[in-house]
């Protein structure tokens, strides 16, 4: 299994984590608002047994250097086609996206539908406009500014506690490399600018998610619907908007399970993901 690494993507330098047999299908790991790939580190193993996994820091989160113009859904999406280049990767690629990773791989599929395999959205973003109030916070003129001045390591016990049902997935270890991340100069500044670029404080822009779900039906693709139905981030109702979007898509409510299925329950959600990847490349 191979360590993350830094490359240079259009100037930015970019945190990456490729594992696999190069000539094997490419995947695309994408994580959430504020997060980072060690969202996904259980599912490497597995996956890096038939795929060439692909995992990133997407700009502005993580460790990766943000992009010199305002972050929009599109300028991020971009930035992962950026990476995917670099990487040399030019094949159709599985993309697997959590959270505003979902909402980022449909982007990606609307703006370049040749560079998407299929689709596996994980509790993903642009199903509704209900979102935590920890994430409504940072669109606040006053609150939302001062709560990213300074992160503080209550904020990361916080929201690691809110993500996961099971609050044993809450372990020191990661709330520690939460705390890590954001503490990276720059990153609350993104994440500020992010929320404020989809979201109010009511919760998320209806514009953007119905112009996304517009785009993505004139390019259908095998797709994978996951959800939790603990999610106390966007709610698991959010999935009927979800089939909507995608009625041709396989989906799974995951009883018991909160935000991160792939962190919460990862041999479940490894059994439901490999095949459905299985049937995607026939």
């Amino acid at each position: 299994m191979s360590r993350p690494t830094f490359i240079d993507v259009a100037g930015r330098r970019t945190r990456v984590r490729v594992d696999g047999d190069p000539g094997a299908p490419p995947i695309l790991l994408v994580h959430g608002i504020g997060r980072s790939m060690e969202d996904w580190a259980p599912q490497y193993e597995r996956l890096a047994q038939s795929y060439r996994t692909i995992a990133l820091d997407v700009p502005g989160f993580g460790f990766s250097e943000r992009t010199r113009e305002a972050i929009t859904l599109a300028v991020l999406a971009r930035g992962v086609a950026d990476t995917l280049d670099t990487l040399g990767e030019t094949r159709p690629v599985h993309v697997v996206g959590n959270s505003l990773g979902g909402a980022i791989a449909q982007q990606l599929l609307a703006d370049q539908p040749e560079r998407v395999a299929s689709l596996a959205l994980i509790n993903s973003a642009g199903f509704g406009s209900e979102v935590t109030l920890l994430l409504r916070m940072l669109t606040m003129p006053v609150l939302g500014a001062m709560s990213m001045r300074r992160p503080t390591r209550m904020s990361a016990v916080l929201f690691e506690r809110t993500i996961h049902a099971n609050k044993a997935v809450a372990t020191k270890e990661r709330i520690d490399h939460a705390f890590a991340v954001g503490s990276q100069p720059g990153n609350g500044a993104a994440l500020r600018e992010t929320a404020l670029e989809l979201g109010t404080p009511r919760g998320v822009k209806p514009q953007w998610r119905r112009d996304l779900a517009a785009a993505v039906t004139r390019t259908p693709r095998p797709t994978l619907i996951m959800w939790g139905s603990q999610d106390r981030i966007l709610p698991a109702h959010h999935i009927d908007e979800a089939m909507r979007v995608y009625p041709h898509a396989e989906v799974h409510l995951l009883n018991g399970v909160g935000h991160m299925p792939q962190i919460e329950c990862p041999e479940r959600f490894a059994d439901l993901l490999l095949p459905f990847l299985v049937r995607a490349n026939d």
